[in-house]
């Protein structure tokens, strides 16, 4: 952070691997982006599973930020669903980072 702008990284989660069966419709590849700090965009005419979502929603805000070398969400980008029968393996990604204005983050 500096001044009146903080940095941040965009994101994206993908699908890197079903272990499972995908019952919930997901397939390898599907994603979405969270962008802008806070936009989450899903392509159009996709779906994202509210339950795989919901796994890795709470690794996206520190992953948003540059986190110190040693950190382990530094290193490590892979999430699992929570629903054992599928096992869908989601990998996030920074995608770019942006300069925002303070006055405007959440």
């Amino acid at each position: 952070m500096s001044g009146d702008t903080t940095e941040l990284y965009d994101l994206r989660v993908t699908v890197e691997r079903i272990e499972g069966r995908s019952v919930c419709g997901l397939a390898v590849g599907d994603y979405f982006e969270l962008t802008e700090s806070s936009r989450l965009r899903i392509p159009e005419g996709k779906h994202f599973c509210l339950y795989a979502l919901q796994a890795v929603l709470p690794l996206l805000p520190a992953k948003q930020r540059r986190l110190p070398a040693g950190d382990w969400l530094e290193q490590d980008s892979l999430v699992c669903c929570p629903d054992p029968e599928e096992r869908v393996v989601m990998r996030i990604e920074r995608i770019g980072r942006r300069a925002i204005p303070t006055s405007e983050l959440t």
